[in-house]
């Protein structure tokens, strides 16, 4: 059963022992970030399923984590004491896996313990107050957006028939480029693109999404799309809206926190 799910930002400087002082610089996101958490908690999920743009992508299939314990640490970003350690949930990760392979969408295993920022960020904030839930890393690939879309749909059709309370996070970042200070150059379609997709995402119009302009997405610098629309596929066989807890672009780089209201 899912339970909760939501979008989340993964820049390691809202971990306030990496952000020190620029941590005032996110204070919409680590504001939003804390009410997800009391969320999250309110849910007791068993379970979370977090996909991120920086796990082990392959290019030809999405991957799944299959090692049996997890654990992440913020060292590369100068935070040498924080880690965070988990069990991942073996039995919906073969759930899912048989979902996806039935329905026709490439998926294999990586035996990869080690978590990644993109996963740590949010988990982070998710699981301080809540150590119950088991974590389930996914990678996404470079397929189509309509392969996502479908192996979001995989997932969605493996939590229906679990017995457990689940979650979903998408891991990821908007735009690269919104403002002149971009850590990857400036261009006008940062902004719009962002703009664009909390748009659709209010209006629930996954197919808007899925259908968005090659070129736009491109020009944006984006990292999240693809974790947003698994996100996407994974809902589509419930009624929910998006709830938009907060976005900003302080660095450049678009931040959005947003929750899956599911009725």
């Amino acid at each position: 059963m899912l339970v909760f799910a939501s979008i989340c930002p993964h820049p390691p400087i809202i971990i306030p022992s990496v952000g020190g002082k620029e941590l005032n610089k996110t204070r919409k996101t680590v504001g939003a970030m804390k009410k997800l958490a009391e969320y999250f908690c309110s849910a007791k999920p068993n379970t979370v399923i977090i996909i991120s743009p920086h796990g082990p992508m392959q290019y030809d299939q999405m991957s799944i984590t299959v090692s049996k314990e997890l654990r992440g640490d913020f060292s590369q970003f100068g935070d040498f004491k924080t880690t965070l350690s988990f069990k991942n949930n073996l039995e919906v990760v073969s759930a899912i896996k048989e979902a996806a392979l039935k329905n026709g969408i490439p998926v294999g295993s990586v035996d990869i313990p080690q978590l990644d920022h993109g996963s740590l960020v949010p988990l982070y904030y998710l699981t301080q107050d809540y150590h119950s839930a088991k974590v389930i890393p996914i990678a996404f690939s470079p397929l189509s957006l309509q392969t996502h879309f479908n192996f979001g749909q995989a997932i969605g059709e493996a939590i229906g028939k679990s017995d457990g309370k689940i979650a979903v996070v998408a891991s990821g970042d908007l735009s690269h480029r919104v403002t002149p200070d971009a850590p990857v150059g400036y261009s006008p379609r940062g902004k719009e693109f962002d703009e664009k997709l909390i748009d659709l995402l209010k209006k629930n119009d996954s197919e808007k999404i899925l259908n968005m302009d090659p070129s736009l997405i491109e020009e944006a610098g984006e990292c999240g799309l693809r974790s947003i629309i698994i996100l996407l596929g994974a809902l589509s066989g419930l009624k929910y809206n998006f709830e938009i807890l907060s976005y900003e672009a302080p660095f450049g780089v678009g931040y959005l926190v947003a929750k899956a209201n599911l009725s």
